[in-house]
Order: C-alpha cells, then sequence, then structure tokens
C-alpha cells in the first residue's frame, strides 16, 4: 500500500505541472480553485511500457507554441505537444549499436529544450547526452517533423573520455552547458563551438591524504545573467558553489545530513538553491555564505528525483520515487498540496502561462446546443435549489408551530402547579385557624371553672369567719357549724 500524507494541505493557486514516470506516462497536474485549492491529475498521456520510460524532460515555456520533449529509455526523444498531448516529433538520437544490446548500453540521461527559435519554420532544438558522454544538438522543422529528420546537421561530441554523465544543464542565456557525474569532474561547455571552456578541480585531500574521487549528481547555473556562478552537489551530501571566472576549486562547500543529493534548482532572486537528497529531505541555502535557510515541512517518503521554480509565483514542485507530486510555498516552507500517481516519477516541469479563465475566443467557438444544455442544466439547478428552499421554510415553520405549541403546554402546566400551590396554602390556614379557635376554647373553660372553685372556697372561708366571730347566722348554718367544730376536736383527740 503506498504512504498517504498526513498532514491536511492548504491548497495550492491555480498551477499546471507535468510529470513524467518510469512507465512512459505523462500526467497532467492542475490546481483550478481560487485563491488556492487542491492540485489534481487532469489528463494521461500515452500507454504503460516500461521499454518506453522517461529519464529526463524539458518544457520550452513559451506563450505561443509551447513544446515539451521527454527523452526516453530507448534512446528516442519526443516531441509533444503540452496543451493536448499530441506528439509533434521522434527522433533517434543514437546511432545502431553494434552488439546486442543496443540503446540499453547507452542510454540518454539528461535533455534540454532550447526556448529561443531561430525561425517561424523551426519546430525545436535541443540537447541531449548519453551515459557515456555523447553529446548531440539537433534542429527539427516543422515540415519534417513527421519524418524526425534534422533540418541540418547535426553536432556531435564526447564530454568525457571515462566514467558516466548524471546530469546537464544549459544557462539562461542558452550558450553554455555543464555536464557531471560519476568520475567526472565538472566542466563548462560553449554550445555553438563545441569547445571546453573551463573544468573544475577535485579538492585537496585530507589530512590522511585521502582523495575522494568525483561523483557529481546534479547541477545548475545560479544567476540567469552570469553564467560564470554554478552550484553542483555531489553524492558525499555536498552543495558547491564554483566561480569559474577565479579558481578551479568550490569557493564554498556545504555538507547536508547524510545521504546523496539527487536534485537541485536555482532561486530567481540569484543566490538560493533549493535540493533534495535520496532519503527525501527538501532544503533550501543561501550560497552567498552557504548557510541553510531552513528545511521543508513534511519529509517525503522517497529520494527526490526532480525540482522545479516557478518563474513568477513563490512556489517549487518535486517528486521523486514516493510517486507523489508536492507543491511547496518557499516563504514558509509549507506544503500546500500533494498528489498521489501511481508511479515512480523521473521529472516535473510547470507550465507559467497557464490561467484558469478560458478565452472569449473559446467560449464564443461554442456551438448553441452546449449553450443551450448548461443554460437548461442552469435552470434545473436552479429550480431544485429554489424547492429545497421552500421545502427548509416550510419545515421551518413546523417547527416554529411545534415550539409554540410546546411552550402553551408547559405555560398551562407552570398555572395549574401555581394554583395547586395556592389551595395547598389556603388549606393550611383555615386549619391553623381551627387549631387556634379550639385552644381558646379549651382556655376559656378552664378560666371559667378555676373562678367557680374560687368562689366556692371564698363563700366557705366567709361562712366559717362568721361563725367564729358570732355573728347572726341561720340554724342550718349554725347546725353545720357545730358539726365541723366537732370533727376538728374529734381529730385533734385522735392526733394526740
Amino acid at each position: 500500500m503506498p504512504r498517504t500524507t498526513v498532514v491536511e494541505s492548504p491548497g495550492c493557486p491555480p498551477l499546471r505541472a507535468l510529470t513524467t514516470d518510469i512507465l512512459g506516462l505523462v500526467k497532467v497536474v492542475e490546481a483550478r480553485a481560487k485563491p488556492a485549492g487542491a492540485a489534481k491529475i487532469v489528463e494521461t498521456w500515452g500507454a504503460p511500457d516500461a521499454s518506453r520510460a522517461i529519464v529526463a524532460a524539458s518544457l520550452a515555456d513559451r506563450a505561443a507554441n509551447p513544446v515539451l520533449a521527454v527523452a526516453r529509455k530507448n534512446g528516442v526523444v519526443e516531441l509533444l505537444n503540452p496543451l493536448n498531448g499530441n506528439s509533434l516529433a521522434a527522433v533517434k538520437t543514437m546511432a545502431p549499436a553494434t552488439n546486442d544490446g543496443g540503446a540499453e548500453d547507452d542510454p540518454l540521461v539528461a535533455l534540454h529544450l532550447f526556448t529561443r527559435q531561430a525561425s517561424d519554420s523551426m519546430l525545436a532544438t535541443f540537447i541531449a547526452c548519453t551515459d557515456k558522454g555523447k553529446a548531440s544538438v539537433r534542429s527539427i522543422t516543422k515540415d519534417n517533423a513527421a519524418s524526425g529528420s534534422d533540418a541540418g546537421p547535426s553536432t556531435t561530441w564526447d564530454v568525457c573520455s571515462g566514467g558516466n554523465v548524471q546530469f546537464c544543464s544549459v544557462d539562461h542565456g542558452e550558450s553554455y552547458a555543464m555536464f557531471g557525474g560519476k568520475g567526472i569532474e565538472m566542466n563548462l561547455w560553449d554550445i555553438a563551438s563545441c569547445s571546453k571552456t573551463w573544468s573544475a578541480k577535485s579538492p585537496r585531500a585530507n589530512s590522511l591524504g585521502i582523495w575522494t574521487r568525483p561523483w557529481f549528481t546534479a547541477g545548475t547555473f545560479l544567476c540567469k545573467d552570469d553564467h560564470r556562478k554554478i552550484v553542483a552537489c555531489t553524492n558525499n551530501h555536498q552543495v558547491r558553489l564554483y566561480d569559474t571566472a577565479l579558481q578551479r576549486r568550490p569557493a564554498i562547500s556545504v555538507d547536508f545530513r547524510e545521504s546523496p543529493i539527487k536534485a537541485v534548482a536555482a532561486d530567481p532572486n540569484g543566490h538560493d538553491v533549493y535540493i533534495g537528497t535520496g532519503t527525501g529531505d527538501l532544503a533550501s541555502f543561501d550560497m552567498r555564505t552557504g548557510k541553510l535557510l531552513g528545511c521543508y515541512i513534511g519529509k517525503c517518503s522517497g529520494s527526490i528525483r526532480s525540482i522545479v521554480r516557478h518563474p513568477e509565483l513563490p512556489l517549487i514542485a518535486s517528486c521523486g520515487l514516493d510517486s507523489y507530486l508536492r507543491v511547496w510555498d518557499t516563504n514558509t516552507r509549507q506544503l500546500l498540496s500533494a498528489v498521489f500517481l501511481k508511479q515512480h516519477l523521473t521529472s516535473v516541469v510547470i507550465d507559467s502561462h497557464f490561467s484558469v479563465e478560458e478565452p472569449e475566443e473559446a467560449k464564443s467557438k461554442q456551438p448553441e446546443s452546449l449553450v443551450e444544455a448548461e443554460a437548461e442544466v442552469r435552470n434545473e439547478k436552479k429550480k431544485k435549489m429554489s424547492k429545497t428552499i421552500e421545502d427548509d421554510e416550510a419545515e421551518a415553520e413546523v417547527r416554529k408551530e411545534k415550539k409554540k405549541k410546546k411552550s402553551k403546554t408547559i405555560e398551562e402546566d407552570e398555572v395549574r402547579k401555581e394554583k395547586k400551590k395556592k389551595k395547598s396554602k389556603t388549606v393550611e390556614e383555615e386549619e391553623e385557624q381551627v387549631g387556634v379557635l379550639d385552644h381558646n376554647d379549651s382556655d376559656g373553660e378552664m378560666d371559667s371553672r378555676k373562678e367557680k372553685k374560687k368562689k366556692k372556697n371564698r363563700t366557705i372561708e366567709e361562712d366559717e369567719e362568721r361563725d367564729i366571730n358570732g355573728e347572726m347566722c341561720t340554724p342550718k348554718r349554725r347546725k353545720s357549724g357545730e358539726r365541723s367544730k366537732c370533727l376538728k376536736k374529734s381529730k385533734k383527740q385522735h392526733i394526740a
């Protein structure tokens, strides 16, 4: 299962990139959303065939008549229309080999398509180089594009006598080309005269006297206006700056981690470069001081094989053996978009003239039937939208009515509760009043009884006092008094 990108990508501005892979396919990736959107695969050109694997690609990024050149494993350079993928021409760059190996013994490794056109009749001019150092410049006219024959005599020369060439880079003025590889020192050539103008010298041996064999994996010209400053990357994880006007040894040499550097691209500002390693690390350097500016967020899963800088937007695109095309922001070093393309990728180019808006001519050329169909589709969409809006409004009204009913029932319940509370309060008050009355009645009866007893006691005492004092009394009272006296005397005698 392929590895997937976990970090969420914010999206990239409108962009169009073309990638090549080991099965000979060319895939078009576009991002059309504004101001930012996810990149997606739009088209795939060609049939999968491992024998026609694309090892290098170059784009003549012109506003009019752009051309895409791809170098295949079988030694054929094919010219394509980058807008629709139509094949314009196919040229066999190598003579048939004497042994059975054919083109496999000396495959193509580098290709550059010249942007400038010598005349209107010229289709394209390119420079190609093989693994053993055979470089050639070919020109193809529009008339003989179908046959693939050259417009004039081709120029061929040997870049090296031994070793394996791994890259070729042409300056912005397209007058000089540099080559490098395994066992080959950096060398600069004049394309017009096919003569070597400069060759690098290996660094001095270390303290142990060990001399490292040259092994250059990628290179580029640092400035657009100055072809004398070149940046080369080695298999020994070094980034070197050469100034051909001063010396043959590197002016600046910087180590970066522990894996070989496989790709490099220069920034339009003339002093920054972007490098990619064999373990998926992507970083930028300021070659004026050799300082590491920073590494890019989100490590790739495989070796990076190609890096390209957008000429106008602050973007770079990278691809490699992890089958992902990634777009990065050069200011924040953040991953903007990542697209999985299934095959191992070998190179990527950017179409800087891509625009999302369609030209007015193309719009006017559309048939009336298509216009009517589009209008019908839009009307149907509007009707569906209106229906959905009406349904939503009806649902909203039903919900409001339900809410009102619920609120009414809640209010009625609250009123009922309040009534119950009032009733309970009145009952309690009545009970309290009844209790108070009962208590008052019982207290009154007790007081009346006590008063009656007191009155009886008082009458008895008054009668006794009258008997003692000898006052006049009735015969009944006298008898009662005498009886009481007799009783008292008997009690006293009994006690004694």
